[in-house]
């Protein structure tokens, strides 16, 4: 569990599967993921999730507000999946409920989770990856010290050629 001055970040459980559930099955916080997820989806991404903290000890986390311990977002690092076909590496990242959009939790969180990739880990580097028009998602990897790398830029396997959202951006931060 890691604490910042408004929030916990801490491992996804069962019970949370729900509210994270709310979070993936949002058209605004999917409109920047690729869509939104059913329900099957989203127990799926928090089976992976799971998955990857159990084998790695680390990993994509629910993020708790402190003043009322609601779960407004997801923060945190992981393996990039070999099908990314990247060197193995591994990914900071975040989505919020848009409740919380504005009020510098994505920002407050991923300084933490770096710093944990860092210190706790040992990462000689972490990447965060997002669609060349997310320029939020952007601001934050600037805000939290990550640097635009244009040469590892690429088009996401996932996405359809002709999907707005393929084209993709990768910053960087080293240890």
């Amino acid at each position: 569990m890691i604490t910042t001055d408004r929030l916990v970040l801490r491992p996804a459980v069962d019970a949370d599967r729900d509210a994270i559930a709310t979070l993936n099955g949002d058209a605004r916080v999917g409109a920047w993921l690729g869509g939104v997820r059913s329900r099957a989806e989203s127990d799926a991404f928090v089976d992976r999730v799971q998955a990857h903290e159990a084998e790695h000890g680390f990993g994509f986390w629910v993020v708790e507000r402190q003043a009322d311990m609601r779960l407004v977002g997801m923060t945190g690092v992981w393996w990039v999946p070999p099908e990314m076909n990247m060197a193995p590496v591994v990914e900071i990242g975040w989505r919020f409920h848009p409740e919380a959009w504005g009020q510098g939790y994505a920002t407050e969180s991923a300084k933490a989770a770096l710093t944990y990739g860092f210190a706790t880990l040992k990462l000689p580097e972490i990447i965060a990856f997002t669609a060349r028009t997310n320029l939020a998602s952007q601001s934050v990897m600037r805000r939290i010290g990550m640097s635009h790398d244009p040469a590892r830029d690429f088009d996401h396997p996932r996405l359809a050629e002709d999907d707005p959202l393929r084209a993709h951006v990768i910053y960087v931060a080293r240890a």
